[in-house]
């Protein structure tokens, strides 16, 4: 059953046949078909009619089950605190939200003293309002792990209205963008956001899977190129955040326990 949903997760489109789910999850077709047709009265897999299937409002339930059972708030929180020691700059973090489309909504943060007004924001206007995937490093850095389906959903939607002057209008350098976040593992961001404000990002993933990201922001005039050494910082705080939903806890200084 469970190679049967990773399939969907292997082939584009929303709605595969039989014969394609059993390449890709390296099983016979009547072994597939019988697990779909179980599936699907388990409310795990849709008939979509023609032979085609889809998977349904269960199989995000157990994602949704997971989350539910996710660290403690205090250790994710404790990590970004050591990120926003270690760079001087401001950290957030950023789950998907695939309701209604895919956004990314920020959970949490560590700003130290700041109240947000130089982003022109407030910390409540951070923490509830989706943010669109093409925009800024935390975005691009979730946008860049996700089927082409969704990148493709994303890009027809326009740039919002409030992004910063440097975010990408082109969608040939977006997407360009995107392979070589694949490429080095992070993201750079320049004014994307918020006008004045630099940014680097790195993805946040659970077994494979693009769960959120880890942004650090400082001014341009602070930053005006990410040093190597808070692109090292964010990407540890992504790989400890990633150790903490698959059960393996950090240390107090957010640093992973395994190595001490």
């Amino acid at each position: 059953m469970f190679r049967v949903q990773r399939a969907f997760t292997q082939l584009e489109g929303r709605a595969h046949g039989p014969g394609a789910l059993a390449r890709a999850a390296d099983l016979d077709d009547s072994t597939v078909y019988r697990i779909l047709q179980s599936g699907v009265h388990q409310g795990i897999f849709v008939r979509e009619g023609r032979g085609l299937y889809r998977l349904g409002s269960a199989a995000p339930q157990l994602g949704l089950k997971a989350l539910a059972h996710s660290p403690a708030p205090e250790a994710a929180h404790a990590l970004l605190e050591a990120l926003r020691r270690a760079t001087g700059g401001l950290a957030f973090l950023y789950l998907l939200a695939p309701f209604g489309g895919a956004h990314r909504q920020c959970v949490d943060m560590a700003v130290g003293d700041s109240d947000l007004t130089e982003l022109g924001m407030t910390p409540r206007a951070v923490q509830t309002v989706e943010h669109s995937l093409r925009v800024g490093a935390a975005g691009r850095a979730i946008l860049a792990y996700l089927p082409e389906t969704i990148q493709s959903e994303v890009l027809d939607r326009p740039v919002p209205t409030e992004a910063g002057p440097g975010a990408y209008q082109d969608d040939v350098r977006l997407l360009a963008s995107l392979a070589r976040i694949r490429a080095r593992g992070y993201a750079l961001g320049h004014e994307e956001c918020a006008a004045g404000w630099n940014e680097c990002a790195a993805p946040v993933t659970w077994d494979g899977l693009v769960m959120g990201s880890v942004l650090v922001m400082k001014p341009k005039q602070v930053m005006t190129r990410c040093p190597v050494t808070v692109i090292e910082a964010v990407e540890r705080t992504a790989s400890a955040l990633a150790d903490l939903g698959r059960g393996r806890p950090a240390g107090p200084d957010g640093d992973d326990s395994r190595t001490k």
